[in-house]
């Protein structure tokens, strides 16, 4: 069956805005410096005031400031019972949207029932002066007060006003007029920031023994097991088969820990009482700011570690003072490893923790954060539905998020990030979302940030030095199917600073030399990434303002590893798609032993012919067929970066039960008819993947039992032909055999026969263990 053309709605467009400025020409820019659109704002920065006149009986006043343009207006905080207030705040008015020609900057005292006009001062706004970076920021100055008729009043305002652009330095923190309706609470809610996860390390716990363990009953053997805990981890050791007071284990444990270090790490010796009841024998309190960090393989010494036990003593628990139990351990931070929170197949990072152990950087990436077009309805306000979208971006250790753009389908951010290279086969990973905290939000306890879509884009792929600008569009599968959200433009360029040091690299080992020194498990591998996942979210979430921790869940894909009946059909088109040209390379030579094609035919017998007569010349054919394949793909290779494809991902034609089976919770939250149905049809599959396992099992065997005796006839007669095979060998020449070889292989088919090889009949009457299967 023919898959249909990918649809125009989810490909990729190249685009051409108008970067720094300037304009793209071929793949330089014309304005070297920025990746972005240039985006005009007015800038006041309301510095203080002093010498304000007294409002109220006390000689007083309560002053704030309003800066009025048009319909827009800016408000500081109120200082109560203050006449020299200092505010330093930055106030930022788009100049796509300036609606007057006269800016105002108001001084109001707060009161009860109405503000009190204090003075005001005004500024035409074409004799504002512009600044462009890296000019130093414009001083501000005093300003005499005016009162409604334009005549000078008490009191003087230090401002300064300016035309800029997104490129000045007060941008970040700045209040936007595009973000009036925002409460002042909520305002930290939409600014840009930028982002560092903590360091991780895995932390080692080598649980070696312990001594003069002391039992409540001691007539009976203690089954004794440790039990460490870091935070929220909980891990546990075998129980020990010395069931003594003094157990050996020589187990290790290891955790995910994040720098700094808050949690202790926390080892309890237990003995398991009775089936659901294990009594504490011991505790050891061990503070990670203590413990020793390892670089390299080297052991460690081992350590004895003092067990405390708190017994009950009159309704308090109190410290045993007599008590010498002891645990031997090996505790160590692993500095060369690196802790994942990505899949590797998507990895932005693949640095040791050690920043010791860090290679030089090999140059940077520029991300231009342009705009969004076209975005969805994620809620529904006043009756009308809205989108407040901003973008994160994670590359590395740093996370960076754009400012949030309020009610807007089609935001423009234009902002600007860079990132410093160590590998070049990494993946930068952009997401948009809908910011759900600006309204009261947080109060509500249960608000999520919505999931508009994201895109990767690996650096392997860019040209060095080439500016690519696309627009992306953002794809999102829900339990209904696939679903475009819009379109996210971007402008990207890697810049390669040593090109022999990024070449090198290709040659080296993927992950740092501990992975393969002292390898950890798949299991232990993906627990440990989920922990570090969670981690992460933790303390990315206390940041101000935070990132949540669905937000960091799905930048870091951390469900990648669930069940998909989708992603299963996926990988296996993935994997006829990879043995497709050996397919094709199989049915080709057919065709030549078929004489499809009588003249290729007589070629290939040719080229056979000089190969073996000259077989010093097979290993350089080869290579140069391969480099003229290589050279033929050059003019077909791809000039876009790609991105999210409805059709290797299989969304186009997902069923919509493998959709809902897919965004099920874990555990299930679905009806019990249901599962069991869905659970026929992974018996089903299973069934059928058995099979198949089977099926290999009995060739291995089959081969195996080529020399085993087990069928007495067939081992005599393959050890009949390997001993005539080898007299054959030895007397003749192996050119003379390979040539014979060919031209059998090769014969015309008249002379075929339409029945198997016989040494193909001989093998699959060769004996298996299958039938002593039950």
């Amino acid at each position: 069956m023919q898959k249909p053309p990918p649809s125009v709605e989810f490909a990729l467009k190249e685009t051409k805005p108008q970067l720094g400025g300037g304009s793209v020409i071929g793949d330089k820019l014309t304005c070297a410096y920025d990746l972005v659109e240039q985006m005009h704002y007015l800038y006041v920065r309301v510095v203080k005031a002093k010498d304000l006149p007294p409002k109220d009986v006390t000689g007083s006043c309560d002053p704030y400031i309003e800066v009025k343009l048009g319909n827009y207006k800016g408000v500081t905080k109120h200082f109560e019972k203050k006449t020299n207030p200092v505010w330093n705040q930055v106030f930022a008015f788009s100049k796509d949207r300036l609606q007057a020609s006269v800016l105002e900057v108001v001084v109001k005292d707060k009161d009860f029932v109405k503000d009190d006009f204090m003075g005001k001062v005004s500024f035409d706004l074409h004799e504002v002066p512009r600044r462009v970076p890296p000019d130093s920021p414009l001083a501000p100055q005093w300003y005499r007060l005016e009162d409604r008729k334009g005549e000078k009043a008490k009191g003087e305002l230090m401002l300064a006003v300016w035309m800029g652009t997104q490129a000045d330095e007060a941008f970040p923190d700045a209040w936007h007029s595009d973000a009036a309706t925002v409460s002042i609470e909520n305002i930290t809610h939409i600014r840009s920031k930028v982002y560092l996860s903590p360091k991780l390390w895995y932390l080692r716990v080598n649980i070696i023994e312990a001594q003069d363990l002391v039992p409540s009953d001691k007539s009976r053997y203690p089954e004794v097991f440790v039990k460490g805990t870091l935070g929220n981890q909980a891990l546990r050791t075998r129980t020990s088969q010395i069931k003594s007071i003094n157990p050996m284990w020589n187990e290790d444990l290891i955790f995910v820990a994040a720098d700094p270090f808050e949690e202790p790490l926390v080892l309890t010796v237990e003995d398991r009482v009775a089936s659901n009841k294990d009594e504490v024998l011991g505790k050891c309190v061990i503070a990670l700011q203590n413990v020793q960090r390892r670089l390299d393989h080297k052991p460690i010494n081992w350590r004895w570690y003092n067990l405390e036990k708190h017994v009950l003593v009159d309704g308090e628990l109190k410290k045993e003072t007599k008590f010498a139990s002891r645990l031997c351990m090996r505790i160590c931070l692993e500095g060369g490893y690196h802790v994942f929170d990505e899949s590797t197949q998507y990895s932005s990072d693949f640095r040791p923790t050690a920043k010791p152990l860090w290679k030089p950087s090999i140059g940077i990436l520029e991300v231009g954060i342009l705009s969004a077009q076209g975005l969805a309805q994620m809620k529904t306000k006043d009756g009308r539905g809205t989108t407040d979208a901003y973008c994160v971006a994670k590359y590395g250790r740093k996370w960076v998020r754009t400012r949030t753009i309020i009610d807007n389908f089609n935001p423009k951010w234009n902002e600007q990030y860079i990132f410093e290279v160590f590998d070049p086969c990494t993946v930068i990973t952009l997401g948009v979302f809908d910011n759900c905290h600006l309204h009261g939000g947080d109060k509500t306890g249960g608000t999520k940030d919505l999931i508009i879509g994201k895109v990767r884009i690996r650096l392997s792929i860019l040209e060095s030095e080439r500016v690519y600008t696309h627009s992306y569009p953002l794809i999102v599968l829900q339990s209904k199917g696939v679903k475009k959200m819009g379109e996210i433009q971007l402008a990207v360029r890697f810049t390669c600073s040593t090109l022999v040091n990024m070449l090198y690299l290709y040659s080296q080992p993927l992950l740092p030399k501990m992975h393969y020194i002292h390898p950890l498990s798949v299991i232990q591998v993906d627990s440990l990434r989920h922990q570090a996942t969670q981690l992460l979210s933790v303390r990315l979430g206390r940041a101000e303002p935070p990132l949540r921790k669905e937000v960091v869940g799905y930048m870091l894909d951390v469900d990648s590893h669930m069940w998909s009946m989708r992603r299963s059909k996926a990988n296996f088109f993935r994997i006829m798609g990879v043995i497709g040209g050996l397919i094709a390379v199989g049915k080709w030579f057919n065709n030549i032993c078929n004489w499809k094609n009588p003249l290729t035919t007589i070629l290939i017998h040719i080229l056979f012919v000089i190969l073996v007569l000259f077989p010093e010349l097979i290993l350089p054919t080869i290579l140069l067929y391969l480099f003229f394949i290589a050279l033929w793909n050059f003019r077909r290779r791809p000039r876009h970066p790609p991105h999210m494809d409805i059709q290797l991902s299989h969304a186009h034609a997902a069923h919509p039960d493998e959709l809902d089976e897919e965004f099920d919770t874990f555990p299930t939250s679905k009806p019990s008819d249901l599962v069991r149905m869905r659970y026929d049809r992974l018996r089903s599959i299973a069934g059928r993947i058995q099979t198949v396992a089977g099926d290999m099992a009995t060739q291995g065997e089959r081969f195996q039992s080529l020399l085993n005796w087990r069928d007495p006839r067939t081992t005599t007669l393959f050890a009949g032909a390997c001993l005539i095979g080898a007299i054959v060998l030895y007397v003749t020449p192996f050119q003379v055999l390979a040539l014979l070889a060919g031209f059998y292989i090769l014969r015309h088919p008249r002379f075929r026969q339409k029945l198997p090889f016989t040494p193909l009949n001989f093998f699959r009457r060769l004996p298996s263990r299958a039938d002593s299967m039950l």
